[in-house]
């Protein structure tokens, strides 16, 4: 019977199965063509500018959290940039625009529940992608997109805790949030990538030195080994004494891509050549899970045991995009990462044959769709396919190559700060007064609403 049950399975799972998306990766026309088909899908999850209501426009319906929104209008940022697609650049700039916070530095009211230090860096991402690549600027608030990247990285350094761990940034940004007494890679290499991109972007000495002293508490707390892995985490409660060696694919891949940033800031200084090489010969974790699947990534902490949730379905979207950034900034990686990426996409786009409209599956090295679908299954493969482009397209451009609008003069250079512990009490203190803009904030997103219909 359990025999009959599994076959019927297979046959009902084959009949919603195409042969996946069909991907020359030689060929700019087909590889335009593959990751179109997946960006549709990916926006399909994506309602907020059809229900149009303050609280659905820019973010992405449950199960999915606020961060990954933020992911995804930078992964759209990048498709945008690699094919000229302009199909969805006014609903991507109008989701960017309405999560700025009543203080326009991705501080949300109705999401301090659950934006972390982590959460907040993503929409960074998107943002500083968004000078880098030249992105039409906003016309709201008067700031220019790196200035709205300043404006969060400016919350982030006053944040930096030297009460436990001898410094770093929490995971949490208030006290009453799970993981407010954790310490994590990824919130702590994200404010070190975000400080190299504003480092380069901007020439200001201040995200240099930044970046360099969140980088190096990364590794002298012991987050990054020997090897360049990178553990999760560890506990302020035991002073960062024991960490979860717990390895994820988009630790690697930011903290990848923030080396990579520095060493081309530094014009390839012999410090930033090792610590970029070694941060990418630890990629290696993430491949080729089998014998018969050389070179496909793979998410080794969840994947093959079938328990990766949500968030860590789109991992290997951010590692892939890091990936492929590292090959313009840092020329030496190109020939390796290519030798791993290419393979990967012609996997994913195998994986990709879900029903008539391609859906994308989970693991890309059992030659077709697994069945698990989800705005993390499509972007990790968009990021992966598209990066096929990244020959053709404009580097990461400095602030005097952009088109800054004249109205753009508000200041938000970097602050000077105190890196005093900060308490529960203060913390929770914040909140409040976060709060207090709530009401503001509707008429703000209103705002912008209005100027996007125009």
């Amino acid at each position: 019977m359990r025999i009959s049950m599994q076959a019927s399975a297979l046959v009902a799972l084959a009949a919603h199965m195409t042969e996946g998306i069909s991907l020359n990766v030689s060929d700019r026309a087909s590889i335009i063509h593959a990751a179109s088909t997946i960006a549709y899908g990916l926006m399909s999850y994506y309602t907020g500018n059809i229900t149009d209501t303050e609280t659905t426009v820019g973010v992405l319906p449950s199960p999915y959290y606020w961060w990954e929104a933020g992911a995804m209008w930078g992964a759209m940022l990048d498709y945008e940039h690699y094919t000229n697609d302009s199909s969805y650049h006014n609903v991507t700039t109008q989701a960017l625009l309405s999560q700025v916070g009543p203080l326009y530095d991705y501080m949300v009211p109705w999401h301090q529940k659950d934006e972390g230090n982590d959460d907040q860096s993503f929409w960074g991402f998107a943002t500083m992608s968004a000078a880098e690549k030249d992105y039409p600027q906003p016309t709201i608030g008067n700031y220019s997109w790196v200035q709205l990247t300043e404006n969060l990285w400016n919350t982030q350094v006053r944040r930096w805790d030297t009460s436990t761990c001898n410094g770093g940034l929490r995971w949490q940004i208030f006290s009453f949030n799970n993981g407010y007494d954790y310490k994590n890679s990824v919130s702590n290499g994200a404010f070190f990538q975000l400080s190299a991109r504003l480092a380069r972007f901007t020439g200001n000495q201040t995200y240099i030195e930044w970046a360099n002293k969140a980088y190096d508490w990364m590794s002298n707390v012991g987050f990054i080994d020997p090897n360049y892995h990178i553990f999760d985490g560890a506990s302020n409660l035991q002073n960062c004494s024991t960490k979860d060696q717990i390895i994820w694919t988009y630790n690697a891949g930011i903290a990848l891509y923030g080396a990579a940033v520095l060493y081309n800031y530094t014009n390839g200084s012999a410090l930033w050549t090792e610590r970029t090489e070694g941060l990418l010969n630890a990629t290696s974790n993430f491949f080729s899970p089998f014998d018969n699947s050389s070179n496909i990534m793979y998410e080794p902490a969840c994947e093959t045991v079938n328990t990766c949730d949500n968030d860590q379905f789109s991992f290997k979207g951010y590692l892939s995009r890091f990936m492929w950034d590292t090959t313009i900034l840092a020329p030496f990686t190109k020939n390796a990462i290519t030798a791993l990426l290419t393979p990967s996409a012609q996997a994913a786009a195998k994986a990709c044959s879900g029903g008539a409209s391609n859906t994308c599956g989970q693991k890309w090295y059992v030659g077709g769709f697994d069945g698990k679908v989800g705005v993390g299954q499509q972007m990790s493969a968009m990021e992966t396919i598209q990066g096929l482009l990244i020959d053709s397209s404009v580097p990461p451009l400095h602030s005097d190559q952009v088109h800054l609008m004249a109205a753009a003069t508000t200041s938000s250079a970097p602050i000077l700060v105190q890196t005093s512990a900060p308490t529960k009490s203060a913390a929770t203190s914040d909140s409040v007064g976060f709060l207090s803009w709530s009401r503001g904030l509707a008429a703000v997103v209103l705002l912008v609403n209005m100027c996007l219909r125009l």
